[in-house]
C-alpha cells in the first residue's frame, strides 16, 4: 500500500514538473488565473440573484400567478443568455470603431477565443438577464407569457446591449462614445437598472394597470397584496447576497474588491434606514416589502461609483436612495401606473440617482461640475433610448399577437391560463378542470 502511494506521488511530481517546463508560472500568470476564477464566482453569485428575484416577485404577487412570475424569471434568463451569446455580446463589446456600435465578436467561441473572453462573456451574460428580469415583474399578473418573452429577448439584444455598447464598449477595437466622453457606470446602476427600469415603465404603460387596481369611482389606489411576504423577504436576501458578486466582479479582478463591497452593504443598509426615517416623519406604516425594496434601492444606487466613493458618501447615496424609493412610488400611483414589486422605482429612478451621485461624491472630485453634466448626459440618453424603444416593441407585439391576457385568464390565474400548472394546488383545486398535455 505505502509503496503504492509513493508512486502515485513520483508521478504527479513528474506531470507537475513537465507541466511546470512547458508552461512556466509567472506572477502574471498566476493573477491572470485568479481573477478569471473570480469573474466566474462573482458571475455564479449573479446567476443566484435571479432565485433572488423569483422569490421576491413570486411573493410580491397573488398566489395564482406565482407560477407565472417564476417561469417568466428562469426563462428570460435562458432566452436571453442565448441571445446575448449569438449577438448581444458583439453589439456590446466587439469593436466600435464608429463608437456606437459593436462589429464583431458574434457567437462567441473558436480556438483564438481565451479563457478571459469566455469568463467576461457569462459574467456579461448575468448582467443581460438582470436587465431583463427586472421588466418581468412589473407586469406580473396581466402580461401574456410569450408575448413577454418575445420582448424581453428584443430589450437584451436592441435596447440593453446596444446602449452598455456606449457606456462601457469596447473590449477591442475602438470604445463607446459616452464612455469616451468620461461617463462613468462601473456595475450599471444606469447600463442595467435604469434601462431594465425604463422598459419596465415603458410596458406598464402599455399594458395598463391590473383588474381592479383602481377604483373606477374615485380613481384612488387599492392594495394588491402578496401572497407569502416571507418569500419575498428570502428574495430580497438572496438579491442582497448576490450583489456582493454583482459589484465586486465588476473589478474584473481582486484588486479593490474589499472597498467595492464594503460600499455596497453600507449602501443598502442605509437605503433600509433611509425609507424608515421618512415613513416615521411622514406618519406612515413601516411596510416590510417597502423596507426590503428599499435594501434594494440602495444597492442599485450604489453601483455606479461603489469603486469610487469613499464609505461616508456611499452611506449618503444609500440614504438617499431608500427616502426617494417611497416618493418615487407615490408619484407612480398618483400617475396610475401599476408596478407590483415597485420595479421602476428601485431600479429606474435609484438606479439614476446613483449614477449622479457619482458626480457628485466621487473621492478627491466632490461635486465636480464636468463629471455631472457628463452623468445627466448618459441618464438622459439612456431614459430616451430605452423608453422609446421599448414602448415601440411592447406596442408591436400587442398589435400583432396581443400583450395582456383576457379578463377571464387574469381573474382565473395566469398559473392556469398559460401554464396550466398551480403553486398551491391544495387550495385551488377546483381550477384545475382539464389539464392540457
Amino acid at each position: 500500500m505505502h509503496k503504492r502511494v509513493r508512486w502515485l506521488f513520483f508521478v504527479l511530481l513528474f506531470l507537475v514538473s513537465v507541466n511546470i517546463f512547458a508552461a512556466p508560472i509567472t506572477l502574471a500568470s498566476i493573477q491572470n488565473s485568479v481573477d478569471i476564477v473570480w469573474i466566474m464566482t462573482a458571475g455564479a453569485l449573479v446567476f443566484f440573484m435571479q432565485a433572488g428575484f423569483a422569490l421576491l416577485e413570486g411573493g410580491m404577487v397573488r398566489s395564482k400567478n406565482t407560477v407565472n412570475v417564476v417561469m417568466k424569471n428562469y426563462t428570460d434568463m435562458c432566452f436571453g443568455a442565448l441571445a446575448f451569446w449569438m449577438l448581444g455580446f458583439g453589439l456590446m463589446f466587439g469593436s466600435n470603431i464608429s463608437g456606437w456600435i459593436g462589429l464583431d465578436h458574434f457567437f462567441l467561441g473558436d480556438k483564438e477565443t481565451t479563457s478571459k473572453e469566455y469568463s467576461l462573456l457569462f459574467f456579461h451574460m448575468m448582467f443581460a438577464a438582470t436587465a431583463a428580469t427586472i421588466v418581468s415583474g412589473s407586469l406580473a399578473e396581466r402580461a401574456r407569457f410569450t408575448s413577454y418573452i418575445i420582448v424581453s429577448i428584443l430589450i437584451t439584444i436592441l435596447v440593453y446591449s446596444v446602449y452598455g455598447g456606449w457606456a462601457w464598449g469596447s473590449l477591442y477595437e475602438g470604445v463607446g462614445w459616452l464612455k469616451k466622453l468620461g461617463f462613468i457606470d462601473f456595475a450599471g446602476s444606469t447600463v442595467v437598472h435604469s434601462v431594465g427600469g425604463w422598459c419596465a415603465l415603458a410596458g406598464i404603460i402599455v399594458l395598463g394597470p391590473r383588474l381592479g387596481k383602481y377604483d373606477p369611482e374615485t380613481g384612488k389606489p387599492r392594495d394588491i397584496p402578496g401572497h407569502n411576504l416571507p418569500m419575498m423577504a428570502l428574495g430580497g436576501f438572496i438579491l442582497w447576497f448576490g450583489w456582493f458578486g454583482f459589484n465586486g466582479g465588476s473589478a474584473l479582478g481582486t484588486g479593490d474588491i474589499g472597498k467595492i463591497i464594503l460600499n455596497t452593504h453600507l449602501s443598502a443598509s442605509a437605503g433600509v434606514a433611509g425609507s424608515i426615517i421618512l415613513s416615521i416623519l411622514l406618519n406612515k406604516p413601516i411596510y416590510m416589502t417597502r423596507t426590503i425594496n428599499a435594501g434594494l434601492a440602495g444597492l442599485v444606487a450604489i453601483t455606479a461609483g461603489c469603486h469610487v466613493m469613499d464609505p461616508m458618501y456611499a452611506v449618503l447615496t444609500g440614504f438617499v436612495a431608500g427616502m426617494l424609493l417611497i416618493v418615487s412610488m407615490w408619484l407612480m400611483e398618483k400617475m396610475k401606473w401599476d408596478d407590483p414589486v415597485s420595479a421602476v422605482s428601485v431600479h429606474g429612478v435609484c438606479g439614476a440617482w446613483g449614477t449622479l451621485a457619482v458626480g457628485l461624491f466621487q473621492s478627491g472630485k466632490l461635486f465636480n461640475i464636468d463629471q455631472i453634466y457628463t452623468q445627466l448626459l448618459g441618464i438622459g440618453v439612456a431614459f430616451v433610448w430605452s423608453f422609446t424603444i421599448a414602448i415601440i416593441l411592447f406596442k408591436l407585439v400587442d398589435k400583432v399577437i396581443g400583450l395582456r391576457a383576457s379578463t377571464m385568464d387574469q381573474q382565473r390565474g395566469l398559473d392556469y391560463s398559460e401554464h396550466y400548472e398551480l403553486g398551491y394546488p391544495e387550495f385551488q383545486r377546483d381550477t384545475l378542470h382539464k389539464r392540457k398535455d
